[in-house]
């Protein structure tokens, strides 16, 4: 089975935003996010979804995106990101959920021999502007991605990725509590994406584990396959 994976979709079906207002390279979407899928995805491969799905507040508001994502080919999982405000209860969104979409929330899934983990993170310290609150929102996420690689490890031996929405390390690529779980996990692959335009991205190396930026406009809407 493939492992692909494409983050920040960023769509808006009920309430269109136009997202080239973000740069040149968001001309076309969200068409050319559909079309790059569809080119690229066959309908047995695994697509991780790492946050910032939809731009809508509620979740009646994004079905009309989940339904979209869930009819084109493939299995999804979805991370939550910083924009995906209409993300609500774990148990709420897995009984909204299409069939063959999936959510990873404190915890893990496995499918066939792959196993996902992850979390949304946050601004990592040591980062322009970043204050006491945004420590406090990045040590919340440091328990919950350890929650969620316990989870993992209950599931056994597999292939395991982790999915980040926020990049592990801050501009200047210093590390941090994540990435350092991240480490220690020893995951296969490490995908995040959240970072748009010009702005600088550090991609770690991590020993015998592939890591890649994923983000939509990055990757020019194509998912990036992970495992062949």
């Amino acid at each position: 089975m493939r492992v692909l994976a494409i983050a920040d979709p960023h769509l808006s079906a009920r309430d269109p935003k136009p997202m080239d207002v973000f740069g040149p390279n968001w001309e076309g979407h969200p068409e050319a996010f559909f079309r790059g899928w569809r080119d690229v995805v066959r309908d047995d491969d695994l697509v991780l979804v790492p946050g910032d799905v939809s731009w809508a507040m509620r979740l009646d508001e994004a079905l009309p995106d989940l339904e979209a994502l869930a009819a084109l080919p493939g299995r999804k999982v979805l991370l939550r990101g910083n924009h995906d405000y209409w993300w609500p209860s774990l148990r709420k969104l897995r009984a909204a959920l299409p069939r063959g979409m999936h959510a990873i929330q404190h915890d893990a899934l496995r499918f066939e021999d792959v196993i996902v983990a992850g979390t949304r993170g946050w601004v990592v310290p040591g980062s322009p502007g970043a204050d006491a609150q945004d420590q406090r929102i990045f040590d919340r996420e440091v328990q919950r991605l350890r929650l969620s690689l316990d989870a993992a490890r209950r599931l056994g031996d597999g292939y395991l990725v982790v999915m980040l929405h926020f990049p592990p390390t801050n501009p200047r690529g210093e590390p941090s509590a994540l990435l350092d779980l991240v480490v220690a996990a020893r995951p296969r692959a490490l995908v995040f994406g959240h970072v748009h335009g010009t702005a600088p991205v550090h991609v770690p190396t991590i020993p015998g584990t592939e890591v890649r930026f994923v983000a939509a406009d990055a990757l020019r809407f194509r998912p990036a396959v992970i495992r062949p």
